[in-house]
C-alpha cells in the first residue's frame, strides 16, 4: 500500500525571521541616520522606538505562524521595512517642522496608526480562518463600499480638504473611507466575476483578431464606470475614480483573459474624465498642472498648484543618483512632503538608487501577492490575491507618475510610506489578506492512501483519505467554486 505524504517548505520559518530581523534594522538604521543628519546624534529614543517596532513586528509574526503557519515568509518582512523606512522619513519631515516653527507631531500619529493597523491586520488574519468565506458576503460588500464611498457627501461628517471631498471627520478623528472601500470593492468583484467569468469570457463575436463582448454583458462595467464618474464628480477625487474603475478593469481580465474589456475599460475611462475635466474645476487645475506645470503664472500658486509639483521635480533632481542623506536634504520646501509628496522626499534624501530599492521592495511585494493568486486553488481567492496585489501596485505607480509629471496629480498616498492612518489600516489589512490566501495557496495537500490495484485491472480505491480527483477540482467544488481562473488557473 503506498502512501502519499504532504510536503511542506523547508526553511520558512527561519527565512522569515531572518527576513523579519533585517526589514527591522533597515527601519531603525534609517530612524538612527535622520537623527545622525540632521542633529549630528543618534535621538536619544532610538532604543525605543527599536523595541516597540520589534515587538509589533515579532508580535505580528507569531500570530503568522500561529493561524497561517504555510503563509509566505517574505510578505511581512517587506510590509515591515517599507512601513520602516515612511516612519523615518515623516520623523525626519517632523525635526524640519519643528524647527521652523510649523506644524509637526506626524511621525507620533504615524507610529500610533501603524501599532493599531498591525493589530487590527492580525485580527483579522485570526478571525478569518478561510479566505472563501468572504465569498458569502459578495453583495454585503457591494452595499458597504456604496456606504463608504457615499459617506463623505453626508452633511455634518463630510470634510473637504484640498478641493476634494473624500473625508469623514467626526470629532477630532479623521477617516477616508475611499481607503477601506477599496478592499470591500476587491472582495465583491472576485465574488461577482467568479460567478459571471463564462459568459464574460466566451459570449460575443470576433472583430478584428478580438472578441467583442455582447451589448447586455457590458451592464456591469458600465455601472462601475458610471459609479467611478460619479465619485470624480461628486467628490473632485480623481485617485479614488481611478483606483475603484482600474481595480475593476484589472480583476475582469484576470477573469476572462480578454483584451478586450481592457481597452473598452482604458476607452471608457480616458472620455469619461476628459469630459469630467472640463466640467469640474478642481479636476481641470489638476490638469492644467500637469500640463503648464513651468509656466510662470502657474507655477507661483501656494500649496496644491504646480509649485509644489516642481519644487519636488528640484528637490529629486538635487538628490541626484545617491541622495544627499538622511537628514541633509529640504524635502521640507515641498507642501505636503509628508504624505502626497513622500516619494519626491525621500528620492531627495536617498537619490534615485535609494528610490528603486524602495519600488523593488513594492515589487516584491506585488509579485509575492501575484504568486498567491497562482497557487491558490479556487476561482475566488485567484481573483481576490490578484486584484489586491494590483490595487498596491496601480496606487504605487499613480503616485510615482504623478510626482514625476508621467500623468497628472492624484492626491493618493503611497502604501506603508505616506502618512496618513486611514491608507495605512487598509493596505495592512490588505497584507493580511494575502497572508491569508498565501497560506492555503502553499499548504501542503492532504495525505493520500491507495491500495494496490484489484485483480481485475480497475481503479485502486483509497482507504483514509480524500478522493484521487485532482486537488483543484476537489477544492473547487467542495467550497462551490468553478475551475480556477483562465489568466492565473494556467501558470503553475
Amino acid at each position: 500500500m503506498a502512501t502519499v505524504a504532504p510536503t511542506r517548505v523547508r526553511g520558512g520559518r527561519g527565512l522569515g525571521v531572518l527576513l523579519l530581523v533585517l526589514a527591522l534594522l533597515v527601519g531603525l538604521a534609517a530612524y538612527a541616520l535622520v537623527g545622525i543628519g540632521f542633529a549630528g546624534t543618534v535621538p536619544a529614543d532610538v532604543a525605543e522606538y527599536g523595541l516597540g517596532m520589534a515587538v509589533l513586528s515579532f508580535g505580528a509574526w507569531a500570530v503568522v505562524r500561529w493561524r497561517a503557519p504555510d503563509a509566505d515568509p517574505v510578505i511581512l518582512p517587506t510590509v515591515v521595512a517599507l512601513n520602516g523606512i515612511g516612519l523615518a522619513m515623516i520623523y525626519r519631515l517632523d525635526l524640519s517642522y519643528e524647527a521652523r516653527g510649523r506644524a509637526h507631531g506626524f511621525a507620533d500619529k504615524q507610529l500610533a496608526w501603524t501599532a493599531i493597523s498591525m493589530v487590527l491586520a492580525m485580527l483579522l488574519l485570526i478571525v478569518l480562518r478561510d479566505h472563501r468565506t468572504l465569498r458569502r458576503y459578495t453583495y454585503t460588500a457591494m452595499v458597504a463600499s456604496l456606504l463608504l464611498l457615499l459617506m463623505p457627501l453626508v452633511p455634518g461628517i463630510g470634510h473637504t480638504v484640498n478641493g476634494a471631498q473624500i473625508w469623514v471627520r467626526i470629532g477630532p478623528a479623521g477617516l477616508q473611507p475611499a481607503e477601506l472601500a477599496k478592499i470591500t470593492l476587491a472582495v465583491f468583484f472576485a465574488g461577482y466575476l467568479v460567478t459571471n467569468r463564462d459568459t464574460l469570457a466566451l459570449a460575443g463575436r470576433s472583430v478584428l483578431g478580438l472578441r467583442l463582448p455582447r451589448a447586455r454583458d457590458l451592464g456591469p462595467i458600465i455601472v462601475v464606470w458610471a459609479a467611478s464618474l460619479a465619485v470624480l464628480v461628486l467628490q473632485s477625487d480623481l485617485g479614488t475614480s481611478l483606483l475603484l474603475f482600474g481595480l475593476f478593469v484589472a480583476m475582469l481580465y484576470l477573469a476572462t483573459e480578454r483584451v478586450s474589456w481592457v481597452l473598452i475599460g482604458l476607452t471608457l475611462f480616458a472620455g469619461g474624465a476628459a469630459v469630467v475635466a472640463t466640467v469640474v474645476p478642481h479636476v481641470r487645475a489638476r490638469f492644467d498642472v500637469w500640463l503648464h506645470a513651468m509656466d510662470d503664472d502657474v507655477f507661483n500658486r501656494a500649496v496644491g498648484g504646480s509649485g509644489q509639483l516642481v519644487r519636488g521635480l528640484f528637490g529629486m533632481a538635487s538628490g541626484g543618483l545617491f541622495g544627499t542623506g538622511w537628514g541633509e536634504g529640504r524635502p521640507y520646501l515641498v507642501p505636503y512632503a509628508e504624505s502626497d509628496f513622500i516619494v519626491a522626499s525621500l528620492g531627495e534624501e536617498l537619490g534615485l538608487t535609494g528610490l528603486l530599492a524602495i519600488l523593488v521592495l513594492v515589487t516584491i511585494l506585488v509579485h509575492r501577492g501575484m504568486r498567491a493568486a497562482i497557487g491558490v486553488r479556487d476561482g475566488f481567492g485567484k481573483l481576490l490575491a490578484g486584484g489586491l496585489a494590483f490595487l498596491i501596485a496601480l496606487q504605487v505607480f499613480v503616485v510615482v507618475g504623478g510626482v514625476t509629471r508621467l500623468i497628472p496629480l492624484t492626491g493618493l498616498t503611497t502604501p506603508f510610506l505616506a502618512y496618513g492612518g486611514s491608507s495605512l489600516l487598509a493596505n495592512w489589512l490588505i497584507v493580511a489578506l494575502l497572508l491569508r490566501i498565501s497560506d492555503d495557496a502553499r499548504r501542503p495537500a492532504p495525505a493520500m492512501r491507495a491500495t494496490a490495484p484489484t485483480p481485475d485491472g480497475g481503479i485502486p480505491s483509497v482507504v483514509g483519505g480524500p478522493s484521487l480527483v485532482p486537488a483543484e477540482q476537489g477544492r473547487d467544488d467542495q467550497h462551490g467554486d468553478d475551475q480556477p481562473t483562465q489568466a492565473l488557473g494556467r501558470v503553475r
